[in-house]
């Protein structure tokens, strides 16, 4: 029985490359349980699928980099220059694997993502409102999405956690108390 993926299995993923949020092939092969061979020939037999801005393959200083920063993490890193897959090229892909492990990972990865644009969006807006009512629901609200994203890995039994988050302008302070 394959157990459901959490978010942050998930977030710990999506990279930030050339600007965008990305997913590269080797680790969208390991959320969707397949070898990274089949997601790029999925790719290839399908290019009409992946227009400009849904998939990219990252450039030699890219993957150079990569390879530095994951060499003693990740022993799958093919000697091929990998894909990053963006938003919109997971949803695409999507369309193409099919399989109860794909429409899972599916599902976990768009949660994922919109709680990441959600969030983003929140603390940009809260320095913006005037109104305390207002920016206190706003806090609550990304506090709430601050605990889907990191409160599910967190099995804590009659404890109290505090996480304390510095975004430049907003200095956001989140309690976790679980039973």
């Amino acid at each position: 029985m394959n157990q459901k993926l959490t978010h942050s299995e998930v977030e710990s993923k999506i990279m930030l490359i050339r600007d965008t949020k990305v997913i590269l092939d080797s680790e969208v092969a390991v959320l969707y349980g397949v070898e990274t061979k089949w997601v790029n020939e999925a790719v290839k037999n399908n290019p009409e699928r992946f227009p400009k801005g849904y998939i990219f393959e990252l450039n030699d200083i890219e993957t150079q980099n990569m390879r530095s920063k994951f060499s003693t993490t990740n022993k799958n890193m093919s000697r091929v220059n990998p894909k990053a897959f963006t938003e919109k090229g997971l949803y695409m892909l999507a369309t193409i694997l099919k399989s109860a492990k794909a429409e899972e990972t599916t599902l976990s990865i768009i949660e994922a993502f919109t709680i990441f644009k959600e969030l983003t969006r929140n603390i940009e807006t809260i320095n913006t409102i005037e109104d305390q009512e207002k920016q206190k629901q706003l806090m609550n609200q990304t506090s709430e999405l601050m605990d889907d994203l990191i409160g599910e890995v967190l099995n804590i039994t009659e404890t109290e956690s505090t996480i304390e988050l510095n975004f430049a302008v907003v200095k956001l302070k989140h309690t976790i108390k679980r039973k």
